[in-house]
C-alpha cells in the first residue's frame, strides 16, 4: 500500500487525486488548511490541519509517507498569487526535502509547455491576463527552481491546457514538455483522467527529475 502525504487535497486537481488514491487503496494523509471542506469517511484517509508556508510544518506532516504529492496552489482570485506562490513553494521543497521523503509529483501549470519551437503556452499570447500572474509564479518556480534540485526525485507533471470537470476514461496521451492537442488542435484532460495519471505514476514511477505532460 502506497502512502501518500497530500497537500492541497481539497481543491479541483486536489480533491480528484484524492478520490483515485483512495479508490485505488492508498494510504493518505490529506494536508488541508481547512479540514471542514473534506467530507469523506475512509479507512485509508486521514486529514491534518496545516500550514504549508512554513518548512518546518510540511516536514513533520509529511514524514513517513512514501510520496509527497502537492495541489498546493495559492487560489486564482488571489492579488497576492504572484507572490504567494514564489514564497510557498519554496518552502513545501524545503520541507519534503527535511521530511526524509524521496519523491515529490507537483501539481504543475501547462504555460511552461512549448506550443511551437522556442514557443512557450504563456508567451504565446493566448491565456487570459486575469491568470497571468500565477502561470508566471508557478513557471518561474519550475524553470529556476526546481530543474536545478538534485537532493530529491521531483516530477513536475504539467496538464493540458485545459483541464475540467468530465470522466475517468484511461484514454490519454503522455508527453515531456510540448502541449499535446487532438485532431482539432484543442488541448484538453478531465481532472479524473489528470488524477489518474498522476496516482499511475506513483504506483509506477516513470518520471524523474522532470516535467511530463497530458492531453488527449
Amino acid at each position: 500500500m502506497k502512502r501518500i502525504a497530500l497537500i492541497g487535497a481539497s481543491g479541483f486537481i486536489g480533491s480528484a487525486i484524492l478520490n483515485e488514491a483512495l479508490n485505488r487503496g492508498c494510504q493518505v494523509t490529506a494536508i488541508v488548511r481547512h479540514p471542514e471542506k473534506i467530507n469523506l469517511v475512509n479507512k485509508n484517509l486521514e486529514v491534518k490541519k496545516g500550514d504549508v508556508s512554513s518548512a518546518d510544518t510540511v516536514t513533520e506532516l509529511c514524514k513517513g509517507a512514501d510520496t509527497v504529492i502537492s495541489a498546493y496552489n495559492a487560489g486564482w482570485t488571489n492579488p497576492n498569487i504572484y507572490d504567494d506562490t514564489l514564497k510557498i513553494y519554496p518552502a513545501i521543497l524545503e520541507g519534503v526535502k527535511k521530511s526524509g521523503v524521496k519523491r515529490l509529483l507537483i501539481v504543475g501549470g501547462a504555460g511552461t509547455l512549448f506550443v511551437s519551437p522556442g514557443l512557450r503556452l504563456m508567451n504565446s499570447g493566448s491565456l487570459p491576463e486575469a491568470y497571468m500572474p500565477g502561470v508566471k509564479s508557478l513557471a518561474k518556480f519550475f524553470l529556476e527552481t526546481l530543474t536545478r534540485e538534485k537532493e530529491i526525485d521531483w516530477v513536475f507533471f504539467s496538464p493540458a491546457g485545459m483541464i475540467s470537470p468530465g470522466k475517468r476514461t484511461g484514454k490519454f496521451r503522455l508527453g515531456k514538455n510540448d502541449l499535446i492537442k487532438d485532431t482539432k488542435g484543442e488541448s484538453n484532460i478531465s481532472v479524473e483522467d489528470y488524477a489518474m495519471a498522476m496516482i499511475d505514476e506513483v504506483e509506477s514511477p516513470s518520471h524523474h527529475k522532470e516535467r511530463f505532460t497530458i492531453g488527449y
